[in-house]
């Protein structure tokens, strides 16, 4: 119902291939323009503690790849000799610096809704950053309101 000031409520499930950017702005938009609402704000949250949320440039996937790439170099694995430190390896050596990724970007986001849209910027997309080698299927919690 347009105007309603109730909470809306779901759950995205993403699917992952490795370490990335796995855009899922379609399925937002989808969900917001299903709740029919004039204006409020949406508040995404990523349910893992080795990924993250990210808005980000969605036009040239040299921006993904850069990302993707820069935080390989500042977080290496735990193979590389500079992180010999870190003790928590139990599931490989991508486990502990996902999780130092993760702790160093957003786990939430909060986006207005206006005229019943996402206010995001012409080039804008949401996010799930994967930061493990192996497939996984994040969840992202939404809550519009």
């Amino acid at each position: 119902m347009p105007g309603t000031s109730r909470p809306h409520q779901t759950e995205f499930q993403i699917e992952t291939r490795g370490q990335g950017l796995y855009e899922m702005t379609k399925a937002v938009k989808k969900f917001v323009q299903n709740v029919q609402i004039d204006a409020g704000l949406l508040t995404l949250f990523i349910r893992h503690t080795s990924a993250s949320l990210l808005i980000q440039e969605n036009a040239d996937p040299e921006v993904q790849t850069d990302l993707r790439n820069y935080f390989a170099r500042l977080v290496p694995p735990t193979t590389d000799p500079s992180m010999s430190y870190l003790k928590h390896t139990y599931e490989g050596p991508d486990d502990m610096p996902a999780h130092i990724k993760a702790a160093m970007m957003p786990v939430s986001l909060s986006i207005p809704v206006r005229d019943g849209r996402l206010v995001l910027g012409t080039w804008q997309g949401i996010y799930v950053f994967e930061h493990r080698d192996a497939p996984h299927t994040r969840k992202v919690a939404a809550h519009l309101l």
